[in-house]
């Protein structure tokens, strides 16, 4: 089988921290977005892995040939930010036979064994949401199979939102859907979906299935980044236990996530907090935040914050001696 995974997207809603490294890399539980994808799929044989990069690329090429090992891995660059089928339409010259197509927003878990012997033409992922209308769909008829994939709905009467991740049991069928997409220039608010693409299989005959997902986390923006590393520190990642033996005068709180090479001195650690690689916590603390590799946090208090690779944060305490009926506010320092 042939992995796909298209990460050519500029992270605008990542801001500030994709002007200097692209979205998946973006460290949530200890570890980046993209290690967290790879590793989830390190039951299947995948013969060749093909990734569509974008802006700072060099940087995901960097990334998985210092950490991963597939027997053929591609780099496709989208300089053109057309649309997600743009981006699959690039690839065609490696698009062959059975692939597995993996969008970078998309943490997921579930079982994949259904990839061994499937048994319809795809399967497109899917997790019931509340509120459809951000997300692709997709709507099952009676017999079991896709009826239609709607990109965007304006209505909340199908809330089966399909994750962003699909199975082809060829590769060349979707390449000849993509190509009419194209030619009828059929877009979704100015871009070439992958929906449409495979709603024109399904015109065509193609029979597809949804499987539902046990766990779906978003990494697409902050606020998104923060609950997907409560989530994963929660149930997987929690190393307070271990990293007892190695924070100095400090306290724990679990669930957490602190490296072995990061320094953590009389602080106060977590709920919910990722300490990377080499970063510094001195006499803060520090809750419901990502602290990145090599960043400095000192004398502070952090709540629900992303702190960058490499970033310097430093305040200072106050000694205060207030009476009754006082107001202190330090909101405008």
């Amino acid at each position: 089988m042939k992995l796909v995974i298209p990460l050519a997207g500029f992270g605008t809603r990542m801001r500030p921290h994709t002007y200097s490294k692209p979205k998946p890399l973006i460290n949530v539980a200890g570890k980046p977005v993209l290690a967290h994808i790879l590793d989830g799929l390190s039951g299947i044989d995948i013969e060749e892995a093909i990734f569509i990069v974008g802006y700072l690329g060099e940087q995901i090429e960097a990334f998985v040939e210092a950490n991963y090992d597939f027997p053929v891995t591609r780099y496709v660059e989208q300089r053109e930010l057309k649309g997600q089928a743009h981006a699959l339409w690039l690839a065609r010259d490696f698009l062959t036979g059975p692939i597995l197509i993996v969008f970078v927003d998309t943490i997921f878990e579930t079982d994949l064994s259904i990839l061994e012997n499937p048994l319809a033409d795809g399967i497109a992922f899917v997790k019931e949401v509340e509120d459809p209308r951000r997300f692709g769909v997709a709507i099952v008829g009676e017999d079991g199979y896709v009826e239609r994939f709607v990109e965007k709905p304006e209505s909340m009467e199908h809330r089966m939102a399909v994750i962003g991740v699909y199975y082809l049991k060829r590769g060349e069928d979707l390449l000849s859907a993509i190509e009419e997409l194209i030619e009828r220039n059929i877009q979704t608010k100015g871009e070439f979906y992958l929906a449409d693409a495979l709603q024109i299989m399904v015109d065509h005959g193609a029979r597809f299935v949804t499987h539902t997902v046990d766990v779906w986390e978003d990494c697409g923006k902050p606020e998104a980044v923060l609950k997907t590393n409560r989530y994963l520190l929660g149930a997987h990642y929690d190393n307070s236990t271990e990293a007892r033996e190695w924070v100095e005068n400090s306290v724990l709180v679990p669930p957490v996530y602190v490296a072995p090479t990061a320094e953590v001195v009389g602080s106060v650690v977590g709920p919910f907090a990722t300490i990377s690689n080499g970063a510094t916590v001195r006499n803060a603390m520090v809750r419901d935040s990502i602290v990145g590799a090599g960043a400095v946090v000192e004398q502070m208090m952090l709540s629900q914050s992303l702190i960058g690779q490499g970033a310097v944060v430093k305040s200072k305490f106050r000694r205060l001696n207030v009476g009754d009926s006082s107001q202190v506010d330090f909101s405008d320092d």
